[in-house]
């Protein structure tokens, strides 16, 4: 028996899909000694079944989840210090983060064998108000699509977060923002997004930051700036295909440290995680290289 790798699921990621996975799973961890697979009963549950882990010396966790569950692990293993490896299998609705690393996060069985014996790599994390994130911390009309994506029943998946987009495109009010680096700062103006990106991909099918890398020690900030109704269209369209990058309306930085100021405390979200903000100007700030992930290299990035 492999003590040394616990599984972590998640049964209600992706409506469901994590309780549905389980039998597969425990099948796939079996075949390579591995039987600490344990299921949360509450949201939140994973970093206290992670901190546990770790107390009692797991080597990797396995997730099993979308990017709220990665990043619920991830957490538990930064804040806990310990050399704990994170390995990742998919059953949420967009698992935008595992498309950025360039893992195999919806085959159990390959999953298995590389947490018992599979190489990993280091990328940075993104930091906000205390809490970590692997994928983007978001603001704007990504917290009205997060907020409207647990109203829908349809459809699955990735359009799921597609055709909740499309539904607040006409409605959300611009939120205004102020943003700063170490060498330069923005007056604010009024966004209808922005993400700070340490990842390339979110909302399933969004291309938001596709020269982003997870092992450069910069998170990508990506301003897209209000719009009238045609022009939203349009930018909403280039997102999906990664193309908005050096459209009118659109602002690109990279920096190790962000500073937002806004004209009251925001909600944002984080690994599409819903937060409050404790103030009015907020902090991002990259851990570079402080996460070990079962891969063997990072997506378009070096190793």
């Amino acid at each position: 028996m492999n003590a040394r790798v616990r599984v972590i699921v998640n049964p209600s990621a992706g409506r469901g899909r994590g309780a549905r996975l389980l039998p597969r799973i425990h099948e796939a961890f079996a075949s390579v000694g591995v039987t600490g697979v344990l299921s949360t009963s509450s949201p939140g549950d994973e970093k206290a079944l992670a901190r546990r882990a770790i107390e009692e010396g797991c080597a990797t966790l396995v997730a099993v989840g979308g990017d709220g569950t990665w990043s619920n692990v991830a957490g538990a293993i930064l804040e806990s210090g310990a050399d704990c490896r994170l390995a990742m299998l998919a059953a949420g609705t967009g698992n935008d983060f595992a498309k950025s690393v360039g893992v195999p996060a919806h085959d159990p069985s390959l999953t298995a064998r590389l947490a018992v014996d599979g190489p990993d790599v280091r990328v940075d994390v993104g930091r906000i108000e205390g809490r970590y994130f692997l994928n983007v911390a978001g603001f704007g009309i990504d917290i009205a699509v997060l907020e409207d994506v647990e109203r829908i029943a349809w459809p699955k998946g990735d359009a799921l977060y597609l055709v909740s987009a499309l539904r607040q495109l006409f409605r959300y009010r611009a939120l205004e923002i102020a943003v700063s680096t170490p060498s330069a700062s923005r007056d604010g103006t009024k966004h209808l997004m922005l993400i700070v990106a340490n990842a390339r991909r979110f909302g399933g099918k969004f291309h938001i930051a596709p020269q982003a890398s997870l092992c450069d020690g910069r998170l990508d900030a990506v301003s897209i700036l209000d719009a009238p109704p045609l022009a939203r269209m349009r930018l909403f369209g280039a997102v999906t295909c990664g193309t908005h990058l050096g459209r009118p309306g659109v602002i690109t930085e990279r920096s190790e440290r962000f500073t937002l100021r806004f004209e009251q405390p925001p909600a944002y979200e984080t690994d599409g995680e819903y937060n409050r903000a404790s103030g009015r100007e907020l902090e991002l700030t990259c851990v570079p290289r402080a996460l070990r992930v079962v891969a063997a290299s990072v997506a378009g990035t070096p190793s």
